[in-house]
């Protein structure tokens, strides 16, 4: 999506008219659904210094503007693009990352990463050079008209505050592979940005390049588990972005500084669903094996890791080494201090005190701390989807204390699934009212959501996506009892809604997200949860209604094979509101999951039909509000 596009000409005259803001903001407002307030000083400023380095006449004045184009799949948007053709007449685009920085400090020992003052303070952040080639890099990666038509992308970064001096630190060499690939240019270098320009832009193209690329075909997300063997191999599969690589190259100096030191450290990193944690995570713990360091993937969902072995199992990999490196979360009970230099722990909210059924150990997050020299918990409080998760900010803290082990906390923003849309998120997060955001009235980008009438179109719209490459599924809430004499039997149905039935998951299979047959059942958050598919069917049981003023649980319309909220009527006997609370939390984390497994769209069925009628008026008030 652009927010803003023109010719050069169109572009250099609303300047010169003082409407180019009040035009950007305008269009934002239009296309995104919320106002600009942090941009439009970003804008005022910066599109003042735009229209001074492009008027040039050897600059074409029909050549394409874009302001605020989204990178495919991302929530991310390139400040400033311009497309034309080179003296070959070759496709060129050329990304110009815009900054207004005045200042910057190199930072030793971490990859592509500076400080300088952000929202008010002194924060490390990437380099341009670095956020333009990684933005440069998306796009190629997911717009496969950019391949096909052979179209060349330049990336730079202009800031037009800062005045580079002789050594500067975002000249020093150790970051010179990224302004190699994305030149640098200061206040004192508009002559020299206007070349890099001409070099690629000879001719104009009046925008139409921009309308391919922003039209063009989008390649599929790749999907972690699709990607784990080439990533164990070396091979760079997913290109880190911002907090993402910063969020990295912080896990890595930590690891680094326990290894040498033998201190404990511990890195707590906040992301909600498709901010790329397991990414990260996966990344970290093949750095890390290179570094040598005893280094292991820690993950309580079985669904995860028995995916992970049957993608690996038959490679080069033996089947000891993957479970060596990828381990359950309750295998630190008899670990000696220090056993490992780096344990890597996705989706930490789902730790528990105890272990397994025998409820053996003492705590795991503390089994964790001691058997690690370092640790990183990857964790969203939103996703506390059983009454023994126990993994939490605090907790771990707690932990780490009785250590004496350095704590830092980084948060990941940027949404790599659900189309890239932060909106979608926050907008489930206030229509499940998990708590009030500024999406109450919708959200922005393409992603398909849609309400269907019943379970039986559900299934027909996931079974057609599903044909294309066996990447969507069906889902529900644990509100149908599993057939336990017949668990292992696709042919007899657990979940019956008038003339709707199918069949649980299979109890023989744990790698239920890759399975073939898998269409042919519906899977529960057990087995979806730390897992990704193109588009998922969601059915929303009578555990979650709408009272026509609130979304409300009831835990009584559970399964009673579900273990997820086993004890919960106990405690509702001892402590009516704790476990009314609690219940609360967990029914809406787990619907708020389910929800954010598709990367590309998510279709749902409610059971209540009050529910239903409240998600259609919020669907209805956001397309009157567009």
């Amino acid at each position: 999506m652009i927010v803003y596009e023109a010719t050069k000409a169109e572009f250099c005259d609303s300047v010169l008219a003082g409407s180019i803001t009040d035009e950007i903001e305008h269009i934002y407002l239009a296309k995104i659904g919320k106002s600009p307030k942090s941009q439009t000083r970003s804008w005022r400023n910066s599109m003042v210094y735009m229209k001074n380095v492009l008027e040039d006449s050897e600059i074409p004045g029909d050549c394409g503007v874009a302001i605020e184009f989204t990178i495919p799949t991302t929530s991310k948007r390139i400040d400033f693009i311009l497309t034309g053709l080179n003296k070959f007449e070759d496709d060129s685009v050329v990304i110009i990352e815009l900054k207004q920085w005045d200042w910057a400090e190199k930072v030793e020992g971490k990859d592509g990463v500076v400080k300088t003052v952000l929202g008010g303070g002194i924060h490390e952040t990437t380099h341009p050079s670095y956020q333009a080639w990684s933005y440069a890099s998306l796009i190629k990666n997911f717009n496969q008209t950019v391949e096909e038509d052979e179209i060349d992308l330049y990336p730079c970064a202009y800031l037009h505050n800062y005045d580079f001096k002789e050594d500067d630190p975002l000249t020093d060499e150790i970051y010179r592979p990224y302004y190699d690939e994305a030149p640098l240019y200061g206040q004192r270098d508009i002559f020299k940005l206007r070349e890099f320009i001409k070099k690629y832009i000879r001719y104009g193209d009046d925008g139409e390049i921009l309308y391919r690329i922003e039209n063009g075909k989008i390649r599929p997300s790749k999907r972690l588990q699709d990607t784990l063997y080439s990533m164990l191999k070396g091979n760079d599969e997913f290109v880190m972005i911002d907090e993402q690589k910063i969020a990295y190259e912080m896990a890595i100096e930590m690891a680094r500084e326990s290894y040498l030191d033998d201190k404990k450290r511990v890195l707590i990193v906040e992301g909600g669903p498709g901010t790329g944690k397991s990414v990260v995570a996966i990344n970290l713990l093949v750095d890390m094996m290179k570094d040598e360091m005893n280094s292991c993937y820690v993950t309580k969902n079985t669904a995860p890791r028995e995916v992970f072995y049957k993608k690996l199992k038959g490679e080069e990999f033996k089947v000891g080494w993957i479970k060596n490196i990828f381990k359950g979360s309750g295998t630190f009970i008899d670990s000696q201090m220090n056993d490992y230099d780096a344990i890597i722990v996705d989706e930490a909210h789902r730790l528990t005190e105890k272990t397994g059924f025998y409820k053996k150990g003492d705590n795991q997050i503390k089994e964790i701390i001691n058997a690690g020299k370092f640790c990183v918990f990857f964790i969203d409080k939103y996703q506390r989807i059983s009454i023994e998760d126990y993994g939490s900010i605090g907790e771990i803290k707690k932990f780490a204390s009785e250590f004496d082990a350095k704590v830092k906390q980084i948060k990941l923003a940027s949404q790599f699934r659900c189309n890239g849309s932060d909106g979608y998120l926050s907008w489930l997060n206030d229509v499940l009212e998990l708590e009030e955001t500024a999406n109450f009235d919708g959200f922005d980008f393409d992603y398909d959501f849609r309400l269907v009438d019943s379970p039986a179109e559900l299934k027909n719209l996931i079974f057609e996506r599903n044909a294309k490459n066996n990447k969507s599924r069906l889902v529900a809430g644990y509100c149908w009892d599993w057939i336990t004499d017949e668990k292992n039997n696709s042919e007899v149905h657990d979940i019956v809604i008038d003339d709707f039935s199918m069949s649980w998951n299979l109890g023989n299979s744990k790698t239920w997200a890759i399975d073939d047959d898998s269409i042919n059942e519906v899977g529960c958050i057990h087995t979806s949860q730390g897992l990704e598919f193109d588009y998922v069917g969601v059915i929303i049981g009578n555990d979650l209604r709408f009272d026509g003023e609130h979304v409300v649980t009831d835990f009584n319309m559970r399964a009673g094979t579900d273990r997820s909220l086993w004890g919960i009527k106990k405690m509702h006997d001892e402590n009516p509101q704790q476990a009314l609370e609690l219940a609360d939390e967990i029914i809406k984390n787990t619907y708020r999951t389910l929800m954010t497994r598709g990367m590309k769209g998510c279709y749902v069925y409610c059971e209540d039909m009050e529910l239903q009628t409240y998600f259609e008026e919020k669907l209805e008030f956001m397309k009157r509000k567009k």
